[in-house]
């Protein structure tokens, strides 16, 4: 007989079934999909066979007419079928025939309906007596699946009390029974490790004196939970579960307790629904915790819970509060596609690896003070109102992945700790998550928060040169020779395939490949990065794009694209020290014959010891705060080295043989002596009589002559001196006069470079924050 007719014949015996049932409960079947005429012909069908009377057919005809015009899942999703009500005498027929059920003895009250209410008090008493005595005597299990509870259960009442103290730990409990109680002991003396004292039996069980909080109760046995409904509170609070505990799709209509509760085998409540408060503070979770697609309708109280295995909330549902404070993860937290309706609180509490792929917050999400060892994972996560990070603690490899985070800086907000929060963030291209970078970067400067907007915009230039770096180096499919391809890895199959294709039509994405018959998953996975897809670039766009390449890599290393002002001044400080050496010896060392023309020893002292200290300091600024410093310091030095050293290196070959050789290259302004901002100067005086006169040669035979030429470079970089020194105009030979040109030249940049960076970096100072 197929489901059809089964449905078919319940109704026609309603009546019969109305008087045998006490009870019933609701199950789930599946019913084939039929057409309207299929239907009627077994109904009737059905209609001929029976003998019923003609009231009841005239009934079950009227009820199925109107269930075949109803949506086929209103009706067929569930059925009610009866329970068989537990009476004394049925409770001790059937623990007295455990059934053997996955290798474990397993009292069977399935498909029950047991009477715990007060008004039944007497057979409540009883039940929890009876099996208290024998659930305690000896590990059996106990399944109460597809049974309803009416009121309170009381599960804590069913186990065996005990301490949890070796010596005092009852002899009922085999070897690897007491091996077990005794992991909570290592398990508090861990949580107390990490400063996570997160319940008060914790406290209790390191003590030295027996109390009674330091006694736990007992389940030895497998318990099964599998669609129970429990009408009224369900109290499994300061219990220590053995064995497994399976809760899969039961439903609890009030509140449950399961404060204290450790489960030392897996824990499932997959698809359960808790329809009131569920509270499982302080919990332990020895193995893997399943609360995947589990409904919580009220408040969720995980506060202070340990998981040392994996913990899976994948697809849950929290309606309400979710507290998780000072919670524990040893192992993966799977929060993947959760939806929290109202806050969310993650406060204090330690994840090895979180995994919040595709989940939704609503409403304020917190998780200050929080610990993470691995990356988090907010991939295509969605943040509708506020996520607070403050004052949490990130390890060495850890960071926010978030790669198609959905987050509107104008309605929602991400906080934590300025100047590090924006550091945490990660996302692996730019391709599709340019808006989230702006959006992340806005939110940072709502708040104030400069330099995490700024680090923001760091990592997205870090992608722009990455993306640019692929599109001059990388193979362009749509260009490639088949030549080209073969060299990169493809077979001449291949390559011929991909030639062919793209004759027919253009590839948009480097997916397409695996369109191609010829190409497999295995070859598109080794090549892939190695690829890319873009229009055929000319020879004069390919330029624009490697000048455009050459400034970003340049901006990126010297200034951290404008976000970074130590660094910049790390930058220009060593820039000063090297020109500022460079001019004191074209100056002050020119010739051994016939008349030595060189610095005196103390000069010479000076000079090198404030150039060591000069180019340490600098050092340590560009060390400190680059991303990559051999590669900044290396950029540096190609810019202000091989020029000025060709030059140097041409200066003393050739030999100098002019007038005034006794006389200093440099001038300075002998009317003024003050700070001052020399925007306009340049670096040689005019073709003046007048400002001959102003300008006077450096004095030689002065012990603090060496700081002239540090003062020089200064106003050469910076634009800033103490005096306007210049270089004189006459008898000066072309190569120290191209060599000032030039540093002249390197200081229009770098005041550019040092004035954007202040725009970026100093909140209100708007002068250049658009240059870009």
């Amino acid at each position: 007989m197929n489901e059809r007719a089964i449905c078919i014949s319940y109704f026609l015996n309603a009546e019969e079934r109305e008087e045998k049932r006490n009870e019933k409960f609701l199950v789930r079947i599946s019913v084939p999909k039929e057409s309207r005429v299929s239907r009627r012909r077994k109904l009737f069908k059905t209609e001929e066979r029976s003998e019923k009377p003609l009231c009841t057919l005239a009934f079950s005809l009227c009820v199925l007419l109107i269930l075949l015009f109803l949506p086929l899942p209103a009706w067929a999703a569930q059925v009610q079928l009866e329970r068989t009500p537990l009476t004394l005498e049925l409770l001790q027929e059937r623990l007295r025939t455990p059934m053997l059920r996955e290798g474990s003895l397993t009292v069977d009250l399935r498909q029950m309906v047991i009477d715990l209410r007060p008004e039944n008090g007497s057979f409540r008493d009883a039940f929890y007596q009876t099996l208290r005595k024998e659930l305690g005597a000896k590990p059996l299990g106990l399944d109460l699946s597809y049974s309803l509870i009416q009121g309170d259960f009381v599960g804590s009442d069913l186990g065996l009390r005990t301490p949890l103290y070796a010596q005092a730990i009852a002899p009922i409990f085999t070897a690897t029974e007491q091996k077990e109680l005794e992991r909570l002991r290592f398990v508090c003396l861990q949580s107390l490790a990490i400063a996570l004292p997160n319940s008060k039996d914790c406290r209790s069980l390191l003590g030295t004196q027996l109390t009674p909080a330091s006694e736990i109760t007992v389940f030895r046995g497998v318990l099964t939970l599998v669609q129970t409904r429990f009408n009224g509170e369900v109290k499994f609070l300061n219990t220590f579960f053995l064995q497994s505990v399976d809760a899969q799709n039961a439903t609890f209509l009030q509140p449950t307790n399961w404060t204290e509760t450790r489960f030392s085998r897996p824990v499932s409540f997959m698809s359960a629904n808790f329809r009131q408060a569920s509270n499982f503070q302080s919990s332990v979770f020895f193995d893997k915790a399943n609360f995947k697609q589990t409904q919580f309708q009220e408040t969720a109280n995980f506060q202070g819970s340990i998981f040392v295995n994996t913990a899976n909330f994948n697809q849950a549902s929290f309606k309400q509060l979710a507290k998780f404070s000072s919670g524990q993860w040893q192992d993966n937290a799977d929060f993947s596609d959760v939806r929290f309706s109202d806050q969310a609180q993650f406060t204090k509490a330690s994840f090895n690896q979180l995994l919040l792929t595709e989940a939704t917050f609503e409403q304020a999400v917190s998780f200050r003070e929080a610990e993470f060892n691995e990356p988090v994972n907010l991939r295509g996560a969605s943040i509708l109102n506020q996520a607070d990070f403050s004052d949490a603690r990130f390890a060495t490899a850890a960071f926010l992945s978030v790669p198609g985070l959905t987050f509107n800086s104008n309605q929602a907000k991400i906080l934590g700790n300025p100047g590090q929060i924006g550091k945490m963030f990660s996302i692996p291209t730019l391709q599709g998550n340019q808006n989230v970078l702006r959006n992340l970067g806005q939110n940072f400067r709502q708040q104030q928060q400069v330099t995490d907007a700024n680090q923001l915009e760091y990592t997205k230039q870090q992608l722009r040169l990455t993306q640019l770096s692929r599109s001059l180096m990388a193979t362009n499919i749509n260009s490639a020779t088949p030549a080209s391809l073969i060299n990169l890895g493809f077979s001449k199959t291949q390559a011929e395939a991909i030639a062919y294709r793209r004759r027919i039509k253009s590839f948009r994405s480097r997916s397409e490949l695996l369109t191609l018959a010829d190409i497999d998953l295995e070859k598109y996975m080794q090549l892939s990065d190695r690829l890319v897809v873009s229009e055929p670039l000319s020879p004069g766009a390919w330029l624009l794009q490697a000048w455009s390449w050459l400034t970003l890599s340049v901006l990126l290393l010297l200034s951290g694209y404008g976000t970074d002002f130590w660094l910049v001044f790390g930058v220009g400080g060593l820039a000063i020290a090297c020109f500022g050496l460079l001019f004191w010896l074209v100056d002050r060392y020119r010739r051994l014959h016939p008349i030595p023309i060189i610095p005196t020893y103390y000069e010479t002292t000076s000079m090198l010891v404030s150039f060591s200290l000069l180019t340490l300091f600098s050092l340590l600024a560009i060390f400190r705060n680059a991303e990559q410093p051999w590669l900044t310091l290396g950029c540096l030095l190609i810019i202000i080295i091989p020029i000025p050293i060709a030059l140097l290196f041409k200066l003393y070959q050739q030999g100098r043989y002019h007038d005034l050789m006794n006389v200093s290259y440099f001038t300075e302004d002998g009317t003024f002596r003050q700070l001052r901002l020399l925007i306009g100067r340049l670096p040689v005086i005019p073709r003046n009589e007048t400002f001959r006169e102003r300008y006077m040669p450096l004095l030689w035979n002065r012990r603090w002559n060496w700081l002239n030429y540090y003062d020089f470079s200064l106003n050469n970089l910076l634009r800033l001196g103490f005096n306007d020194i210049r270089l004189r105009d006459e008898h000066l030979p072309g190569i120290i006069s191209a060599l000032a040109w030039y540093q002249w030249s390197l200081g229009v940049i770098y005041i550019t470079l040092v004035l954007w960076t202040l725009s970026r970096t100093i909140p209100g100072l708007n002068l250049l924050i658009y240059l870009k």
